[in-house]
């Protein structure tokens, strides 16, 4: 089966140069959960001059949080897949979610030095791995508002690097 490599975060250049297409990691520390709704509300807040989010060294993972815990949502429906470039080009590095990518986010990703992982929808298997969580941004959103995650060990397949993808 292989080791894991163990990803802490925030992540520096360095990390993701080292990685290539299949490797398996577990992430470790702080990384923020976005989907459909909260994520074009962020990219809009960083148009504007916000800085609601650390973003340098990032990860975001494409999920919502709620009581039942998180699993990854398609990372290719629309509002999630255009929100990679302008999150990438403002220092987001990791995305952790399902399903493959276009060849323009694809390029988007090797441009900025930043990864797709793929993680399994096995819910109960990511909540064990989530430490603590704290709502910081768009409350108004619900379960789908951007949480700060504080994970140990979320697993992941590099899908999406260098321009290249395992799709």
């Amino acid at each position: 089966m292989g080791e894991f490599k163990k990803i802490e975060t925030p992540l520096i250049g360095s990390v993701i140069e080292q990685l290539k297409i299949g490797d398996k990691i577990a992430v470790y520390g702080n990384i923020y959960s976005g989907r459909d709704a909260a994520l074009p509300r962020l990219v809009k807040s960083i148009q504007n001059g916000e800085n609601l989010l650390e973003l340098e060294g990032a990860v975001i993972m494409h999920t919502a949080v709620s009581p039942a815990g998180i699993a990854p949502t398609s990372s290719n429906k629309t509002d999630i897949e255009n929100s990679i470039a302008p999150l990438s080009k403002a220092g987001v590095r990791m995305y952790i979610g399902k399903g493959s990518l276009n060849k323009d986010t694809i390029s988007v990703l090797k441009m900025f030095e930043s990864v797709f992982v793929v993680t399994p929808p096995a819910a109960a298997l990511l909540t064990n791995k989530v430490i603590a969580s704290k709502m910081v941004a768009f409350p108004d959103e619900g379960m789908e508002a951007i949480h700060q995650l504080k994970v140990e060990g979320i697993p992941g397949i590099v899908a999406v690097i260098h321009g290249e993808s395992i799709y």
